[in-house]
């Protein structure tokens, strides 16, 4: 099995906030999905009110990212899946829950995880 980031970045997600509950509730409901069919790893929205730090490899902290990095904000989720086929269907699960296109993105096999 393979394991598969989906994501979106925060200003895709263009919803009035009239209807920013019914959205929250279609996407727990996608991961309460990916949940119960044994594919869901991980995933959450990423909290933009807490600023980005850098750790150097001797403990030392800036603030700030990698510059080449614009910014990082939205929502993500990893799934562990048979195949690319099986991620683009979660996607598009997701993409109706968060009424936004998703990323999709697989990771590198690695046997340590």
């Amino acid at each position: 099995m393979t394991k598969y980031l989906i994501s979106f970045p925060a200003p895709a997600m263009q919803v009035p906030d009239a209807e920013m509950q019914a959205v929250s509730d279609a996407s727990h409901e996608v991961v309460r999905e990916a949940k119960a069919a044994g594919v869901w790893v991980f995933g959450g929205g990423i909290d933009e009110g807490v600023p980005p730090v850098m750790v150097a490899g001797d403990g030392t902290v800036t603030e700030g990212t990698y510059p080449q990095t614009k910014e990082l904000t939205g929502g993500f989720a990893v799934l562990e899946l048979p195949d690319r086929d099986a991620a683009m269907a979660w996607a598009a699960r997701i993409t109706e829950g968060c009424r936004c296109a998703q990323e999709v993105r697989e990771f590198m096999f690695d046997p340590e995880s």
